[in-house]
């Protein structure tokens, strides 16, 4: 088996240096917490190029494979410079993602617009814009589709985001692709879809089928499954209305490593199975080899990226537990209080023969008791000052990230050959309140 990035705990890059500090990208993590300030997040741009190879080496036998990436993990600019260059297009969700890829000066033929309640003004600017594909979710969103597009006298290219009925074992808010969802059109609905789109939405045109399963999968007969059903369509849909559909979009999901317990799938052992499940569900159905487009997101971004944060207080509970408190948590970690999602972290200012003597709670510093960064770890003995790195933050951390308590978010840096580069600033108390208005009867 060939191991690929999503299978490691930590980026690539990480080692201790002759200091006895943890570094990341040749950058030395004290020296960047002193920089910076904390909490501070971390890329390593070398793990991000690395797993977007991994990808394009491990589907490399498939004619037709478009690599995107599910920008709701990390939608920022500069992260969208590197999968551009790496040859990878956008899955975008809102306006704002749009908008960034756009700004960032992606070609927008590259980009597709997904989601399941998308507005009136999202539409029109993806249009204004040129996004490539939208996918379409409902039959509201073909009407209003079509609407706008008549309106601007185009044709718009789509797809049509399907549930295909399968059911993988992740937590339950990020499970897509079963029957009960909010997301696409059950398979008893493609058909009257289809007929819409070629009897009436003459401003429509279908190119093909787009299904997602989850996130955080780590069944590797999931995608198999899921092409057989998508290709399966295809050439029934063929059959019924001579629709020459040439173009599946099989979604993301691939898990990664965030504790010691997780055993993701290699990227290598997906890929040979898909390829090997296109090439014997082309030749079954007898279609037309399709295009085929992948939508990682936390795969790709999460490995590379960690939290820093500085230890604060400290609590022994009687007879209890130990908690340890940082300057960060649910603002710009919300995934342990949403998902019971669990995390790794180190001493990045350890010494030789350290060993984990204690075992603690990691504590956010937040007005909330269910502000818990890490439940239970087995560390060597915090001090006020410590810095501690919280591994596998680089997916949907600051992109979940709040103001909540009225703190300020934190700033990102990527590292890359031992240079560390400002890719979001960090908020200040007057970017806080930049959009807040007291009405003039309120002064008087």
């Amino acid at each position: 088996m060939t191991t690929s990035t999503n299978q490691f705990l930590k980026p690539l890059t990480t080692g201790v240096n002759s200091t006895g500090n943890l570094e990341i990208g040749g950058c030395d993590l004290v020296e960047l917490a002193e920089k910076y300030g904390t909490p501070l997040y971390v890329l390593d741009e070398e793990t991000i190029r690395a797993v977007c190879r991994d990808y394009k080496k491990a589907f490399a036998k498939y004619p037709k494979i478009h690599m995107m990436y599910a920008s709701k993990a990390l939608c920022v600019s500069a992260v969208t410079k590197i999968l551009d260059n790496e040859g990878f297009g956008f899955d975008t969700v809102s306006a704002g993602e749009i908008y960034t890829v756009y700004k960032a000066g992606v070609d927008m033929s590259h980009v597709l617009f997904n989601g399941n309640n998308k507005s009136f003004d999202e539409l029109s600017l993806a249009l204004e814009l040129g996004v490539g594909r939208i996918s379409v979710d409902n039959f509201f969103e073909l009407a209003l589709l079509n609407e706008i597009a008549q309106s601007k006298n185009k044709t718009v290219d789509i797809l049509l985001r399907i549930t295909p009925g399968i059911e993988c074992h992740t937590h339950e808010y990020i499970q897509t692709g079963h029957l009960d969802s909010k997301f696409g059109f059950d398979l008893t609905q493609i058909d009257e879809a289809v007929e819409l789109i070629l009897n009436e939405y003459k401003n429509l045109k279908i190119h093909g089928l787009h299904a997602h399963i989850g996130s955080q999968i780590f069944e590797t007969s999931i995608y198999p499954d899921e092409i057989e059903i998508l290709v399966k369509e295809i050439a029934r849909l063929d059959k019924k209305f001579g629709l020459k559909l040439d173009e599946i979009n099989l979604g993301g999901g691939i898990g990664v490593k965030y504790t010691d317990f997780d055993n993701p799938p290699s990227i290598y052992d997906i890929g040979n199975l898909a390829v090997e499940k296109l090439f014997e569900s082309v030749e079954k159905y007898g279609i037309d080899f399709p295009t085929v487009f992948l939508e990682p997101g936390r795969s790709i971004i999460s490995t590379a990226g960690v939290t820093l944060y500085t230890v604060g207080s400290s609590k022994q509970v009687p007879h209890g537990k130990k908690y340890v408190a940082v300057d960060g948590g649910m603002a710009d970690n919300p995934r342990p209080g949403m998902y019971q999602a669990m995390y790794s972290a180190e001493i990045v200012n350890k010494k030789e023969g350290d060993v984990p003597c204690e075992t603690v709670t990691i504590a956010g510093r937040y007005c909330e008791s269910g502000d818990i960064l890490i439940p239970e770890i087995d560390l060597p003995q915090l001090c006020e000052g410590d810095i501690l790195c919280v591994y596998n933050t680089g997916a949907y951390n600051y992109s979940m990230a709040s103001n909540y308590n009225k703190v300020t978010k934190p700033a990102m840096v990527l590292v890359n050959n031992s240079q560390s580069d400002i890719i979001i600033n960090r908020e200040t108390l007057d970017d806080l309140i930049s959009k807040e208005v007291i009405p003039n009867r309120l002064t008087k």
